[in-house]
């Protein structure tokens, strides 16, 4: 079994957009996965494509940008942006 089939359809979270103190990047989301904790596990998922399925069940999907931060979360741009109502809501590896 390849790496890229354990990780298929491993589940994570949406938890925020990208954001600094001033100005919010509705286009950029964060991502945290279950079981990756650090910035090398989480490097090791860029270029991974994302589903996000909302309640009416319309597909959103994305691509895992790169690593933020030093505790597992990436950066995913999504095709269209994902609404509000995403953020805390799973999100699947494809």
């Amino acid at each position: 079994m390849s790496e890229s089939e354990v990780l298929k359809g491993r589940r994570g979270v949406v938890t925020s957009y990208r954001r600094g103190k001033h100005l919010q990047h509705p286009n950029q989301v964060l991502l945290l996965f279950d079981g990756i904790t650090t910035r090398a596990e989480a490097a090791s998922l860029i270029g991974r494509k994302v589903k996000w399925v909302s309640e009416n069940g319309r597909e959103f999907l994305g691509k895992i940008l790169g690593p933020h931060g030093n505790s597992g979360v990436v950066r995913a741009k999504f095709r269209t942006n994902l609404p509000g109502q995403a953020i805390g809501t799973p999100v699947y590896l494809v």
